[in-house]
C-alpha cells in the first residue's frame, strides 16, 4: 500500500469531505495530508527517511495519525509503542529497534531526559501537548513545516512497522511488517463487509500501538471513508457516538460488549445505521453477541480471527450466515489447515494448532531468528498457537490457546470452554479461567468472576454440571469488582496468575 499516494489521491478526491471526528473537531481530507506532510518534511530536515525506524509514544489522538501516516509517506518504518508502557519498556523496545526518533507526549512516570541518556541511537525526540512547546513540538512542526510531497519513497516489499507483542521482562517480540502487509486488512474486511466511503467506523479506544487500532487508519484513508475517533473506550460515549454519527462498522473485543451491556438504559440509543458489530481479538460467548443484537436488529453480527503476525483481520463470519460461535472463514488469499502434535491435517471436526500461510504473514521476529524458526517453517506456514477446528462447512472454530490448556489428572481442559458455558449464567459479567496447581490432579481449572449480583456458589455448580464434564468444573472461585484488562480490553490472565 503506497500511503502517499492515497494521501494526494483522497485530499483531491474527498476535498470537502471529513477523514477524522475527534472530540469537537473536525478534520478534513486535505488537512489529513497536509499535517501528515507536514510532520514527514520535518523527518526528512532531520535526516530521517527511508528506511529509518521512528518510534511513537502516543495516544489515540488525531496527532498519532498524523505522525504514523508521516512515517509511512516517507518510506520509514513505524515502532508504535502502547501508551501504557512503563519507561523501562521504553527504553527496552528503542535500544532493541534502534529509533532514530520518537514522536510522544507527556505521561507521568516516564522521562524523557531519561529515555535520551540511555537510547543512544535516538538523535531527535518529538514532544506533542507540552505546555510550552519547544520547536521541535509537533504543535510547531503542524504550524511551521512544509507541506510539499515528500521525496522519499517505499517499496511494497520494504519494512512498514514492528509492532512489539511482549513487555521488558524476556525477549522482546518485534513483529516485522512491510508495505505490502497493510493490503491485507483491507482487502479482507471490504471482502467480507463490502466498505465504502459512505461508511463510517468507530475507533473506540483500540491503541494505534496495534494491528488493529492501525487498520481503522489504513481503512478510512483506502476507502475515504469517516474515522469517529475516540482517546480511549468509553461505553457510554462509545453508544452515544454511533447514534449522534450515525457510525455504520465497528470492531471491538468481547469485554466492550460486556461494559456496554452493564449500563444503565443502552437500549434506548439508536443503533439503526449499523451494518456491522464485529467481534475480534478473544473467545466470544454467543449469548453475549445475541443480547447486543437486539439493540442493533439491523447490524449484522460478524465474528472474526487475526494475529500481529498475520496482519490481522484473516477470516470472518460472511453476512448471511447465522453461527456467531464460529471465526468464519479465510480470505481466498490465505491458507489454513489444522494439525495434530506430529504436524499431520486431521478431519474435519478434529481438534488441533491452526496453522496458516499467505501474504499476510509476518516477515518474522526483529532480530530473533530462534524465535521466528520456532513459529515460521520455511515454506511459509505458521504456528498461530490456537486450538482450534473445522466443520464440514468450512467454517473455523476456536476452541482455545495452547497456553490456555489445563491439564486435570490427564483430562485436557480449555480454558475458553468453561468461561463460555459460565458466561450463560445470568448474575455473571465477566468470566476468566486458569489452571492452578494440585497435588492430586495436577492442575485444576479455577474461576475469576465479576458478577451482577450476589452468586451462590453451589447453585452455580449444579448450573455448570447441566453443560460441562465434571473435571472442566472449576475447583476455586474468586469474586473481583472487575477483571484486569490490557490496552485492547481483553481480560488480561496474567496479571490473575501473578498479581
Amino acid at each position: 500500500m503506497n500511503i502517499k499516494e492515497l494521501l494526494i489521491k483522497q485530499a483531491d478526491d474527498l476535498s470537502q469531505k471529513r477523514a477524522i471526528v475527534f472530540e469537537d473537531s473536525q478534520i478534513s481530507f486535505p488537512q489529513l495530508k497536509i499535517n501528515s506532510f507536514k510532520v514527514a518534511n520535518y523527518l526528512l530536515g532531520k535526516g530521517i527517511g527511508k528506511s529509518e525506524r521512528v518510534a511513537t509514544f502516543l495516544s489515540n489522538t488525531p496527532e498519532a495519525i498524523f505522525s504514523q501516516l508521516a512515517i509511512f509517506s516517507i518510506g520509514a518504518v513505524v515502532v508504535p509503542l502502547d501508551f501504557m508502557l512503563t519507561e523501562e519498556e521504553i527504553i527496552n523496545f528503542i535500544n532493541h529497534s534502534e529509533a532514530k526518533a520518537l514522536i510522544t507526549q507527556p505521561k507521568k512516570g516516564v522521562s524523557l531526559e531519561t529515555i535520551k541518556s540511555r537510547c543512544p541511537s535516538l538523535k531527535e525526540i518529538i514532544i506533542s501537548k507540552e505546555e510550552n512547546p519547544p520547536e521541535s513540538s509537533l504543535e510547531v512542526i503542524l504550524r511551521e513545516s512544509i507541506d510539499t510531497i515528500p521525496l522519499s519513497d517505499a517499496d511494497e516489499g520494504d519494512l512498514s512497522s514492528i509492532f512489539y507483542t511482549s513487555g521488558s521482562t524476556g525477549h522482546p517480540k518485534g513483529v516485522m511488517l512491510n508495505y505490502k502487509h497493510f493490503d491485507n486488512p483491507v482487502k479482507t474486511i471490504d471482502h467480507f463487509l463490502k466498505v465504502s466511503a459512505d461508511d463510517i467506523f468507530l475507533c473506540g479506544g483500540v491503541p494505534f500501538s496495534h494491528v488493529g487500532g492501525l487498520d481503522y487508519i489504513l481503512l478510512m484513508l483506502y476507502f475515504g471513508s469517516t474515522l469517529i475517533l475516540m482517546e480511549r473506550f468509553h461505553p457510554f460515549e462509545f453508544i452515544k457516538n454511533i447514534a449522534q454519527h450515525r457510525v455504520t462498522i465497528f470492531c471491538i473485543v468481547p469485554a466492550m460488549y460486556v461494559a456496554i451491556l452493564s449500563l444503565k438504559d443502552y437500549e434506548k440509543f439508536d443503533m439503526s445505521s449499523l451494518r456491522f458489530a464485529v467481534v475480534f481479538g478473544a473467545p466470544s460467548s454467543p449469548v453475549l453477541l445475541k443480547k447486543f443484537h437486539k439493540i442493533c436488529p439491523n447490524a449484522f453480527l460478524s465474528n472474526g480471527w487475526g494475529m500481529t503476525e498475520t496482519a490481522a483481520p484473516n477470516c470472518m463470519v460472511p453476512p448471511g450466515i447465522d453461527r456467531i460461535d464460529s471465526i468464519g472463514k479465510f480470505a481466498p488469499w490465505m491458507q489454513a489447515k489444522v494439525v495434530d502434535d506430529e504436524g499431520r491435517p486431521v478431519a474435519a471436526g478434529s481438534q488441533g494448532e491452526l496453522l496458516v500461510k499467505g501474504e499476510a504473514v509476518m516477515r518474522g521476529y526483529y532480530k530473533e531468528k530462534e524465535m521466528t524458526d520456532d513459529v515460521l517453517s520455511k515454506d511459509g506456514w505458521l504456528k498461530t498457537g490456537d486450538i482450534a477446528k473445522f466443520d464440514e462447512e468450512g467454517l473455523t472454530f476456536i476452541v482455545g490457546r495452547k497456553k490456555d490448556m489445563i491439564k486435570v489428572a490427564g483430562e485436557i481442559v480449555f480454558s475458553a470452554e468453561v468461561e463460555e458455558k459460565m458466561s450463560r449464567y445470568p448474575k455473571i459479567k465477566e468470566v476468566a479461567v486458569i489452571g492452578v496447581p494440585d497435588k492430586l490432579r495436577g492442575e485444576v481449572p479455577k474461576a475469576f468472576i465479576s458478577a451482577n449480583e450476589s452468586i451462590d456458589i453451589g447453585e452455580l455448580r449444579e448450573f455448570l454440571k447441566e453443560h460441562l464434564a465434571h473435571f472442566k468444573i472449576p475447583h476455586y472461585f474468586e469474586f473481583l469488582d472487575e477483571l484486569p484488562k490490557n490496552r485492547t480490553g481483553k481480560i488480561d490472565k496474567q496479571r490473575l496468575i501473578t498479581p
